[in-house]
C-alpha cells in the first residue's frame, strides 16, 4: 500500500454513502431529486426543532440562550460560528456528514440547514458576492440584486414563499418588532448597518425583503473626486467645502440609489469635529457616531406613536443640548415642521435630503408636508420662509452613464414672489465637465465674508460663467 493509501483512513459511513450516491445515479434521476429535496426538508425541520428547544437549568440561562440564537440570526460571527458548530455535531451523531445532496448549492449539509434555518436561505449565496453589491431585492420567491445602481435578476431564487416568510420573522425577532397580519410591514437594521424593509401579505401582493447594504466604510469629499467614485472634480470639492464652512443650509435631492446619504456623510466629514451636531430621525440611518467617533454627535430615534419619545419631544430636548447643526436624513411628512423651525432659530449649516424632481421644487416640496401639519398656514409665505432661510443651497444627484454625479449646486431665492434657483454648477454630459454659470447672490457673499473671509478672498477662482476643463 502507497504511503497516501496508508494515510488515508477508512470509514465505513463514507463508503456507505458513496455506495448509496453511485447506486443511486445509475437510475431514477428524478426520483433521487425528489427524495434529496424531501430529506432536506425533514432535515431541517429536526435541526429547527432542536434549536428552538430551550436550554439551560435556569430562566437566565434559556434567556441567554435565546438571546445567542436572535444574535445568530441578525449576523453576529460569534454566536453564528457557535450555531453552526451545535448543527455540526448534530450531523455527526446522526452520521450525515458524508451524505451529499447532488442539486444542493452549499459546500456542506452543516452550511445548507445553517443557511435554511439560521441564515437567510439562498440569501446567504448572493451575500457572499459583496463586490459592488449595494441592494438586495426581494419580491415573492423572485430575487434581484443591484449593483451600480442597476437591478438584474440573480441566478438564486427562494424555493418557496414560506422560506421568505419565515426570514421576516427571524429578522423582527431580534429587532424587538413584529410583522403579522395586523402590522404587515417592519424595518430591521443588520449587524453592519445594512437596513431591512419588509412587507406582508396584505400590504403588498407578494411578501417583500429589501436589504440596502452598508458598503462604503470612507466618507470625505477628497473620496468623492476620486477616480474610484467621479462624483466631483476638485473646483466643485472647493465650492463645497466654501459652502460648510460659510453655514449654510443644504438639502440633497435625487432618486434612490444616486448616493444623496454618501453625499450627506462627506458635507458632514469637512465639519469641524467639536462642532455639536444632532440628528433626529424616525430609524437611525445616518449612523454618525458610528462613522466619526471623533464628532460631538447626539442622534435621537424618534417613535411617532409614542409621544414621550416622538419628534416635537426630541426636538425640545435637542434644543436644551446646544445644537450647533441639525443632520436629517431625510425630511418626511411628520418631521417637515420640526426641521423648519430647528434651521429657523439659529442652527445654521444644517442638511438633510428630500425628495424632489428637480431643485425648484424643493421648496414647494417641504412646504406641502408641513401643511399636512393640520394648522393654518399661509403656503405663500411658508413657501418664501422656507426659500429664505432652510434651503440655502441645494444639490442634485443623478446617475450619468452608471456613475452617481453631483449634476447640479443652486443658491435658492425669492424674486418677485417666486422661486429662482442659481446655477452655481452644473455637469454637462457632452463634455464630461463642470461649469459654473453664475456666482452667488449678495446676500450668500455677505454671509460667506462674514464666516469664511479667506475662502471670499479668493472667490473669483471658480471662475463663475466659464467652464473649468
Amino acid at each position: 500500500m502507497s504511503a497516501n493509501g496508508a494515510a488515508k483512513r477508512f470509514s465505513s459511513t463514507e463508503y456507505a454513502a458513496n455506495l448509496q450516491t453511485s447506486i443511486s445515479k445509475t437510475a431514477m434521476p428524478a426520483e433521487e431529486k425528489s427524495d434529496s429535496l424531501a430529506s432536506l426538508r425533514s432535515y431541517t425541520e429536526e435541526i429547527r426543532h432542536m434549536l428552538a428547544t430551550p436550554r439551560g437549568w435556569s430562566e437566565e440561562e434559556r434567556r441567554k440562550y435565546a438571546e445567542k440564537l436572535n444574535r445568530a440570526v441578525i449576523g453576529f460571527p460569534q454566536e453564528r460560528a457557535e450555531m453552526l458548530a451545535i448543527i455540526s455535531d448534530w450531523i455527526i451523531r446522526k452520521r450525515l456528514q458524508h451524505v451529499s445532496f447532488g442539486s444542493l448549492p452549499y459546500a456542506t449539509l452543516a452550511e445548507a440547514l445553517f443557511a435554511e434555518v439560521i441564515g437567510m436561505n439562498v440569501l446567504e449565496l448572493v451575500l457572499r458576492n459583496r463586490e459592488g453589491l449595494e441592494e438586495v431585492q426581494v419580491v415573492g420567491t423572485r430575487i434581484f440584486e443591484v449593483r451600480d445602481g442597476k437591478a438584474t435578476a440573480s441566478p438564486y431564487r427562494f424555493q418557496e414563499l414560506a422560506h421568505v416568510e419565515r426570514i421576516q420573522q427571524n429578522l423582527v425577532l431580534f429587532n424587538n418588532d413584529r410583522i403579522n397580519p395586523r402590522k404587515r410591514w417592519a424595518e430591521v437594521l443588520l449587524l453592519d448597518g445594512s437596513r431591512v424593509t419588509l412587507t406582508g401579505f396584505g400590504f403588498t401582493a407578494q411578501p417583500t425583503l429589501t436589504i440596502r447594504l452598508y458598503t462604503v466604510k470612507r466618507f470625505s469629499l477628497e473620496t468623492l473626486c476620486s477616480p474610484e467614485y467621479r462624483t466631483m472634480d476638485d473646483r466643485v470639492r472647493e465650492l463645497l467645502l466654501l459652502i460648510v464652512r460659510s453655514r449654510l443650509n443644504m438639502v440633497v435631492i435625487g432618486a434612490t440609489n444616486t448616493g444623496k446619504t454618501h453625499l450627506i456623510k462627506a458635507l458632514i466629514s469637512a465639519m469641524p469635529d467639536e462642532e455639536r451636531i444632532v440628528t433626529i430621525e424616525s430609524r437611525y440611518e445616518l449612523m454618525l457616531a458610528r462613522d466619526f467617533p471623533d464628532k460631538n454627535v447626539v442622534e435621537y430615534e424618534s417613535d411617532e406613536d409614542d409621544p414621550l419619545h416622538g419628534p416635537r419631544q426630541a426636538f425640545k430636548l435637542a434644543l436644551r443640548q446646544s445644537p450647533q447643526r441639525i443632520c436629517h436624513a431625510e425630511i418626511r411628512d411628520e418631521d417637515a415642521n420640526i426641521y423648519v423651525r430647528a434651521c429657523t432659530r439659529g442652527h445654521e449649516g444644517s442638511i438633510t435630503s428630500v425628495h424632489a424632481n428637480g431643485l425648484e421644487d424643493v421648496p414647494d416640496t417641504i412646504t406641502d408636508m408641513c401643511m399636512l401639519d393640520g394648522r393654518g398656514m399661509n403656503p405663500i409665505s411658508m413657501i418664501r420662509r422656507i426659500t429664505e432661510h432652510v434651503t440655502h443651497i441645494g444639490f442634485e444627484m443623478r446617475m450619468v452613464d452608471g456613475v452617481r454625479k453631483l449634476v447640479r449646486v443652486g443658491e435658492f431665492e425669492w424674486c418677485n414672489g417666486a422661486v429662482r434657483v442659481r446655477e452655481l454648477v452644473r455637469f454637462e454630459e457632452t463634455s464630461g465637465h463642470w461649469v459654473f454659470p453664475e456666482p452667488f447672490s449678495d446676500k450668500a457673499l455677505q454671509k460667506i465674508s462674514r464666516l469664511d473671509p479667506e475662502s471670499y478672498r479668493t472667490i473669483g477662482k471658480f471662475s463663475f460663467g466659464g467652464s473649468i476643463p
